[in-house]
């Protein structure tokens, strides 16, 4: 009896690091792909070829790396079941530097110290609201479903908001800094959320391929928390070229 709780706990243990370690790893991944792809952008005489490609002719390059964004996650989502290990892990990967390509942007927009601040500001919201998810006896499944439900709202809001300003030409900055507060709140929440719901799963994990990849979608849920509370922060705080 004693034998066997102790695997448990060594899976769920597993389960755990390598869902962390796999969300550190595209944050890393992420980073250096936003950093040579900023590097990557500007000669000497102006925008590289890539640099016109990404933000030139309608950042149609921008909005081509976006989508396909959009299109990994949601074929992840639907497909983990049927895809290998590899594959998940391919996606996730690939992913990372994709959202990197399409971060490099801040490094144009933002002071460099800006940038710190933010990130060493989003580690610490994370850290303390993850640690609270995985300690806490309270339930925040009914939290994290109101959460849910007020991302949806604050995405179409959003739309709402890109739309009265591209066609309008209206002032959106105070509704924007409404959002960017909403947006703070819900990925808070949701980090402790999804910390939770880690747990959970690693009670009952066995270290079977089905569960590794099951802690691969939990380190794309927790990477998004991150970068999602990294980006409102810096649009909140952050101070621009």
């Amino acid at each position: 009896m004693t034998r066997t709780i102790s695997l448990a706990e060594s899976e769920k243990s597993k389960f755990i690091t390598k869902t962390y370690l796999w969300m550190g790893i595209a944050l890393l991944v992420s980073a250096i792909s936003a950093f040579f792809t900023a590097n990557s952008i500007f000669s000497e005489t102006g925008l590289t070829s890539f640099g016109q490609f990404l933000y030139g002719n309608s950042m149609m390059g921008f909005w081509i790396f976006a989508i396909a964004e959009i299109v990994i996650v949601i074929a992840l989502s639907s497909m983990i079941r049927k895809i290998s290990l590899q594959t998940a892990i391919l996606g996730f990967i690939a992913y990372s530097v994709i959202n990197g390509i399409t971060l490099s942007s801040i490094f144009l927009v933002y002071k460099i110290e800006s940038i710190a601040a933010a990130f060493a500001g989003t580690s610490l919201m994370f850290f303390v609201m993850a640690f609270y998810g995985a300690t806490t006896k309270k339930n925040l499944a009914t939290f994290g479903r109101y959460l849910m439900m007020a991302l949806v709202g604050v995405i179409l809001v959003s739309i709402v908001e890109f739309l009265m300003a591209a066609f309008f030409k209206l002032n959106t900055s105070a509704l924007d800094f409404l959002i960017a507060i909403a947006s703070v709140v819900i990925f808070t929440g949701l980090t402790a959320y999804d910390s939770q719901k880690i747990v959970k799963v690693a009670e009952h994990s066995n270290g079977s391929e089905d569960y590794q990849k099951v802690s691969v979608m939990a380190a794309l849920e927790l990477y998004l928390d991150f970068i999602n509370l990294f980006l409102t922060l810096l649009r909140i705080f952050g101070k621009r070229k």
